[in-house]
Formats: C-alpha cells, structure tokens, sequence
C-alpha cells in the first residue's frame, strides 16, 4: 500500500496547490498518496523573507489541525524557503521535508556543481544560506535572477520561461551542472526547461518525492 503524505503550500493559492500536487503525484505513482492542503492566511505567492517567515506559523498550525483528522507518513513543505520544516521536524516523529532543502540534495549529490535560478530576488539571500545548509561541500555557483519581478512573471508563463531560460543558461556558463528552480509555483516552467536545455534542471516538487521516499525507506519496517 502506498504511503500517505501531507504536502502543505504555504503560499494560500490552491492553483499552486493544484499545481504541485500534481507533479509530486505524478513523479510518486502508486508508492506514495498525496494529499494537498493550502494554508489559510498570508500571501498567494511568497516573495519575501519576512512573509516566508510569517508563513511558518500558519504551516505549522496547518500541518498539526490535518493531523488531528488522520495519520500521515510524511509531510512535505511546499515552499522553497521551507517555512515551519524545521520545527515540524523537531515536534514530530515523522519525516518532514522541504521542497527547498531536497532540491538542494538532489542537486549537489557526488559533488556536482550547481546553481539556483528564480525569480525572487528579495530571496536570494536565504537561498543562499539554504543552500549552505543542506548543500554539503558540492561547488556551489550561487543564485541566478531573472530580469522582471515575480509576480509580473507568474501572469505571463511565456515571459517567465524565457527569463528563467536566460538564467539557466548563465548558470550553466558558470560552471554549473545541475541548476534548481527555486519556487513551488515555478514547477510548470522547470517542467519545460527540463525538457528544452541541455542542463540538468532540478525540480523542487520531484526532488521532495525523492527524499520521502529515502527518508521513509530508511525507517524500522513495522
């Protein structure tokens, strides 16, 4: 039977909800079953540390009222920042991944150099630290920014490809092998640059599967 997995969007648009639920379903197929909640209260798309930080709450309140309903495996936090992944973590005993901190795994795995690219600059600093937490000892070549903001972006995905496309490809210029897309709402874009550029593009929401999956792997079998 598969595992039952909490995927919590801390930014409160269910579309994105939608959206990411969709791509984590897909890459999980019948080992996993996802179940999508958004949160209640905060913006519809995080694009600044102090929303992120405010989002954390509400994530952690979220994740503890579904709880109360039903079991759960394994959560996932569907926000790059990963808001209220590390104090889940501490407070319960199941595993509890961010989309950012298991992209950053995927990413850097056996030493590959690599890059993030996104279109939030006002989080490229706590990106950068993220990626100095779970990023190991792999080169890192730093965060990579389109060129218009991002809720300009997110109304015009032909716009958005083409300029996390320039991104990319910069930070392939640099030196990277392997570049993250660096939002949860970004995952139809990273799905098309995957499938257009010669560079190993991470996706966020298949990268979270992957690590649920190792996480749940390596528990005592009941």
């Amino acid at each position: 039977m598969p595992a039952h997995v909490l995927l919590i969007n801390p930014n409160t648009s269910t579309d994105s909800t939608l959206m990411m639920t969709n791509y984590a379903q897909a890459t999980a197929g019948n080992r996993l079953q996802i179940h999508p909640v958004t949160v209640d209260y905060g913006p519809k798309m995080i694009i600044d540390p102090i929303r992120l930080k405010e989002s954390a709450a509400h994530v952690i309140d979220k994740v503890h009222s579904e709880l109360s309903k039903r079991p759960y495996d394994a959560v996932i936090v569907s926000a790059i920042g990963d808001p209220g992944r590390q104090e889940l973590s501490e407070q319960l005993s199941l595993p509890v991944v961010g989309i950012g901190e298991s992209a950053i795994i995927v990413a850097s795995r056996h030493q590959r150099p690599w890059a993030m690219a996104t279109s939030t600059p006002l989080l490229a600093d706590g990106l950068d630290a993220l990626a100095k937490k779970h990023g190991g000892t792999a080169p890192f070549h730093g965060v990579f920014l389109t060129e218009s903001e991002p809720l300009e972006l997110a109304a015009d995905p032909q716009r958005q490809y083409a300029e996390l496309a320039v991104a990319v490809l910069a930070a392939r210029d640099k030196g990277a092998q392997a570049v993250m897309i660096a939002g949860g709402p970004l995952s139809d874009t990273a799905k098309l640059l995957a499938d257009n550029l010669d560079v190993a593009i991470i996706e966020p929401l298949p990268a979270a599967v992957e690590v649920v999956l190792e996480r749940l792997d390596t528990l005592p079998k009941a």
